[in-house]
């Protein structure tokens, strides 16, 4: 795509502008670190176009304090107090939804993951916010515990101009099929093969 322009125009019968506001389905997935990161820098950019933004974290703990909740909590108050940017709705699954697994049982942490997906197609379903970040929702779909078929039709037909970015490893062929824009984070080189930790305002 040199210059930002396509290199070819499809024949759909849309104009420019109605192909140009199209609401993407984004897939930010692979081996390597930046898949979140890259996600939550599209944020900030829909943000400053006063987009409505609902991040909704799958796998990460509730207890984790990541800067980049810090950080939208943050700009969810300059715009209720200023009106800059748009509005920020940060959503953090609670201990049932993390990796950890620290309590509860398989089943218990399936059928919590599953009701958010329900809260997140009903909101979609809604035309509740411009950009949905659905941060490590890979995984549970990888684990078995949300239909892709189900997240793919609901994906397809919702409303409006609602752009959708999904995060994690493994995502699914049916999901990489519908999406517009997949990214495959390859790594070339870690810290962690020199035997580096991760390390604050870099990993988190």
């Amino acid at each position: 795509m040199p210059q930002g322009k396509p290199l070819t125009v499809p024949e759909d019968g849309l104009t420019t502008r109605q192909r140009r506001h199209r609401p993407l389905l984004i897939v930010h997935t692979g081996e390597m670190k930046g898949k979140s990161t890259a996600a939550f820098g599209l944020a900030l950019r829909g943000w400053h176009q006063g987009w409505s933004i609902g991040v909704f974290q799958f796998v990460k703990s509730a207890k984790w304090k990541v800067g980049e909740e810090a950080a939208f909590r943050a700009l969810d108050e300059v715009h209720t107090e200023t009106g800059k940017g748009g509005p920020v709705d940060w959503n953090k699954m609670g201990e049932g939804w993390s990796w950890a697994r620290k309590k509860g049982s398989t089943e218990d942490h399936a059928a919590a993951a599953l009701e958010g997906w329900r809260e997140i197609a009903r909101r979609l379903d809604d035309h509740t916010h411009d950009l949905y970040v659905l941060d490590e929702f890979n995984y549970p779909l990888h684990w078995g515990w949300i239909d892709p078929n189900e997240v793919v039709e609901t994906l397809r037909m919702r409303p409006g101009r609602q752009h959708v970015v999904i995060t994690g490893r493994y995502a699914p062929d049916v999901l990489v099929a519908a999406a517009d824009l997949v990214v495959d984070m390859t790594k070339v080189k870690h810290p962690m093969d020199a035997g580096q930790k991760g390390q604050r305002g870099i990993e988190w």
